[in-house]
């Protein structure tokens, strides 16, 4: 997890003790604090680091970005020769049995490398406001990816011979690193799933809709490019999907909230389950 100057605090508390609640016990939670924090994040920080033998708090002097907190924790807990890699955001809340669910389906699927879940949305007060669910197999996953980034990426655990095998996330990308960490690990051969059951709780704020600008745009529309090149997906509705996607993505927010509705709309029909 790792943890910005704009995060608020109760959010933070309540991702932390989401996961030092876990059903499952036998792990490390890892924060990274990327750049300057405000003195509560950081006080709360200190206590729940100094009350848990299973949480470390990573100290970072300058916001350096999500790629290079994740492969800091990577590559830091090589030698300890974990089995799996957890991801989590700080305003997230996972279920409390998230880690067995997941450990347990990885462990009676050996095949399986990266495995991710459906999530139900909350607002800032905690409130559902939606769900996300998302295609569960392997090749549904694989058909999805040049159109939309098939993972949630907060639910995702990985197995860590993956980081073994010298993947990392992207140190050049601010945003949608996922999405490509995906691609690359798609072709290489590794095999995703997903879980029907919704184990974590999303922070959707008030300024979703605006913190896609246009960066994230351009890289999401080349990501959809690079899946369609090397998973060899081309096709003329993957190309105007991708089009059309970026160009939504440059008008008003509130376009882009009915749209993404509109989204959400389309993938319960099409994602049986």
């Amino acid at each position: 997890m790792a943890v910005y100057h704009e995060d608020r605090v109760d959010w933070v508390r309540q991702s932390i003790e989401s996961i030092l609640r876990q059903t499952y016990q036998d792990f490390l939670l890892v924060v990274v604090v990327d750049g300057r924090l405000q003195p509560l994040i950081f006080s709360y920080l200190q206590a729940a680091e100094r009350q848990s033998e299973q949480l470390v708090v990573l100290l970072g002097t300058e916001n350096r970005g999500l790629s290079a907190c994740m492969n800091e924790v990577i590559d830091r807990c090589a030698e300890l020769a974990p089995k799996f890699f957890f991801r989590m955001d700080a305003d997230d809340i996972s279920s409390t049995d998230r880690m067995e669910k997941q450990i347990r389906f990885l462990e009676s699927h050996p095949q399986v490398a990266v495995l991710g879940t459906s999530l139900t949305e909350i607002n800032e007060a905690g409130v559902e406001v939606g769900g996300r669910k998302l295609p569960l197999s392997h090749q549904e996953i694989l058909k999805f990816l040049p159109k939309r980034c098939s993972m949630n990426h907060p639910t995702v655990v990985f197995r860590y011979s993956i980081f073994e095998s010298g993947f990392r996330y992207r140190k050049d990308l601010k945003n949608t690193q996922d999405y490509f960490l995906w691609i690359e690990l798609m072709q290489a051969g590794y095999i995703f799933e997903n879980l029907s059951e919704r184990l974590l709780k999303f922070r959707r704020v008030n300024d979703f809709y605006k913190r896609r600008g246009f960066d994230k745009s351009v890289n999401e529309f080349k990501a959809r490019w690079l899946a369609m090149r090397k998973l060899k997906r081309y096709s003329i509705s993957n190309i105007l999907y991708a089009v059309s996607v970026l160009a939504l993505r440059l008008m008003p927010a509130k376009v882009v909230k009915l749209a993404y509705k509109l989204d959400r709309l389309i993938l319960d029909k099409l994602v049986k389950h």
